[in-house]
């Protein structure tokens, strides 16, 4: 996972942002199967990532690798599939759409619903147990929910900003 950059005023992160960053860091080290994750706000914008695998190759190789697959391309397809699911449920008169998931031969894609339009989206190896991450982003989203506040938000995108 990135380091997070300092604070506009020259402080690290809040306690409320390095206990997200731990939840993540949980999440990614503790549940097997997962390649990305990223935290996206309500408007798209990232707000927390790891992308352990690519970060393993480019230390690896000394070589960054590019855009493709990286945790900006996953912030968007996490709000594309959020805004389109959540257009279609309302179509359907379906109410809140609570989760997405996406299974492709080469892995799966989950999204699901945090807070305020924030979404918690996870990719994952093909072989992974599907039920397994379902149940470990349950967890982070009732864990995170509650401390997305607005303050924090603001917080992590200029933390990612500055990276």
């Amino acid at each position: 996972m990135k380091a997070q950059a300092p604070t506009a005023y020259g402080q690290g992160p809040s306690s409320q942002a390095r206990n997200l960053h731990w939840l993540l860091t949980n999440l990614v080290d503790e549940v097997p199967g997962i390649r990305s994750v990223a935290v996206v706000s309500s408007d798209g914008l990232l707000l927390l990532s790891s992308d352990p695998a690519r970060a393993d190759e480019a230390a690896r190789t000394g070589a960054d690798g590019g855009p493709r697959g990286s945790s900006a391309d996953l912030a968007t397809i996490v709000s594309g599939l959020g805004s389109l699911t959540s257009g279609a449920a309302k179509l359907m008169e379906g109410g809140l759409v609570k989760q997405t998931m996406v299974t492709m031969d080469e892995g799966s894609l989950f999204v699901m619903s945090i807070s305020d339009g924030s979404l918690l989206g996870v990719h994952a190896t093909p072989d992974c147990d599907m039920s397994v991450i379902a149940y470990h982003m349950a967890l982070f989203v009732g864990r995170a929910g509650h401390v997305l506040t607005p303050e924090l938000r603001s917080e992590l995108r200029k933390s990612m900003e500055s990276q």
